[in-house]
């Protein structure tokens, strides 16, 4: 097992070609969360199926959620480079099968085969830079990594936009071949990992349930409300189905030699409070996402585009700040840090809310720049405490298990903001063509997302107060080296 050593963080160092490689990976996954929404209309004219497109995204959602802490813990037995070679490998064969999809049902089913290969790929690929920089180096990377998501938030839309135009919304999908190819063949290059080889017993009824609760229980949240109402037979039955297995998967965990899911990750009061910070980051981060553009669209009548790049303001402050975070966990802690990012994300909030019956595409832009600047100072602290709290073969785990806390905050932030709009859209004669009525049902998710941001301020209070060189003493855990890792 080698450990890395400070060599300088940048395209340059002799780690750059690595970095390079994760950057691409994640901007698989990162231009495909924005790429596709601006080509449904081409889509739907080509193969149909207009009822059915949100499936496009849902079926994308669930399988990545699902899958991310299975690949997270088989990153911890087999090492990372083989995980997330698959994840590339099965994001590359679902892009090229969704580009000759030749109807509705079909490309849903190739989506859920990207999002198989995009849960793999996104957890390892931070995973992997936890493990070859120093905890001095983490937060910068972070930043770099950070970076993919602002300029995916701009050349997404703009990709899709043109592909649309030009009636080849295939390519949208076909793009992705060239970045997998390069990004696969840079990793197989450059990625050497030192894993001891061991006999490992998989746990195959796990993993199983696991995917199935938690399939089930999201597929509940994300339909709930849209594709069925919450208290119809089939919205009940999902929702028990779903906490059945999910007991089930609990009671076979304490018998796992080695569970996917150790209980660990939630005994360990660090783990479970950086668990629930992501979980409240998801819920902002969707709350945002989902209603700004249809704010300024349905009550500024804003182009899509402008739309698109107001929002764009809040992964621009994200990278900025999170470049900046091991300035501040370095100096003053991670709970510190958490606590400012945190703040600010909240002031971005309460304007955002306060102003929101009065639409202003600069103001919005600006909230939302506000917002992202506090959450890359939150998410990328809690992220390193806990990566930095663990040694190499629980850090995989802990990974996967911060990012599916973010999906899963998500998933739920959709059901949850979705019902506070509905109700409003509801009782409105008016709709959502109504630009008064897009205004109130819009203004009342802003202030839902400010509530779930106060909640987020309660897990960042329940973390342990410790310095960055003592992270891993936290929870009475050995602190491993300050980049203990198997990759170089």
């Amino acid at each position: 097992m080698m450990t890395a050593r400070a060599q300088g963080v940048g395209f340059r160092s002799e780690r750059g070609p690595i970095l390079i490689a994760l950057m691409l990976s994640t901007g698989l996954v990162a231009i495909d969360s924005t790429i596709v929404a601006t080509a449904v209309p081409s889509i739907v004219r080509d193969v149909g199926g207009f009822s059915s497109f949100p499936w496009l995204f849902s079926a994308y959602l669930l399988a990545q959620a699902v899958s991310v802490p299975i690949y997270g813990k088989l990153s911890d037995m087999t090492g990372r480079k083989p995980i997330i070679l698959t994840g590339i490998g099965l994001f590359l064969l679902g892009s090229v099968l969704c580009g000759l999809a030749w109807s509705m049902p079909s490309l849903i089913a190739f989506r859920a085969l990207q999002g198989l290969g995009a849960g793999a790929v996104l957890p390892v690929s931070v995973t992997i830079a936890g493990d070859i920089y120093t905890l001095q180096e983490r937060a910068k990377v972070q930043g770099y990594l950070a970076s993919v998501w602002a300029v995916s938030s701009v050349v997404g839309p703009s990709l899709g936009g043109i592909f649309s135009a030009l009636g080849i919304w295939r390519g949208i999908f076909l793009v992705n071949v060239p970045l997998c190819l390069l990004a696969g063949w840079m990793l197989v290059r450059t990625l050497h990992e030192d894993v001891e080889r061991a006999k490992h017993k998989v746990d195959f009824a796990g993993a199983v349930l696991l995917a199935g609760s938690l399939g089930l229980l999201i597929l509940g949240a994300l339909q709930g409300g849209q594709a069925w109402a919450w208290n119809s037979p089939i919205s009940i039955g999902v929702f028990a189905v779903g906490a059945v297995l999910l007991v089930a998967f609990l009671l076979v965990e304490r018998r796992a030699a080695e569970p996917i899911l150790p209980s660990w990750v939630v005994s360990r009061r660090l783990l479970a409070a950086t668990t629930l910070v992501s979980f409240g980051v998801g819920s902002v981060m969707i709350g945002l996402t989902s209603y700004v553009p249809t704010y300024l669209e349905g009550a500024l009548y804003s182009s899509p585009l402008v739309a698109g790049l107001a929002l764009a303001a809040l992964t621009l402050g994200w990278p900025l700040s999170a470049s900046q975070a091991g300035k501040f966990y370095l100096r003053i802690g991670f709970k510190s840090t958490a606590l400012i990012g945190i703040a600010i994300s909240v002031a971005g909030l309460l304007i955002l809310s306060l102003t929101a019956s009065s639409p202003n595409v600069a103001l919005i832009a600006i909230s939302c720049f506000v917002v992202g600047l506090g959450l890359g100072l939150l998410a990328t602290p809690t992220l390193i405490a806990a990566q930095s709290s663990v040694p190499w073969h629980e850090r995989g785990v802990v990974t996967s298990t911060n990012m599916f806390a973010r999906s899963i905050g998500s998933a739920l932030g959709v059901a949850v903001f979705g019902a506070v709009a509905n109700a409003i859209y509801g009782g409105s004669s008016g709709g959502d063509t109504d630009p008064a009525t897009v205004v109130a049902a819009s203004g009342a998710v802003f202030l839902a997302a400010l509530v779930a941001g106060l909640l987020t301020v309660a897990a960042v209070l329940a973390m342990p107060a410790v310095k960055a060189d003592d992270a891993g003493k936290a929870d009475g855990q050995p602190v491993p080296s300050s980049a203990e890792g198997s990759a170089t």
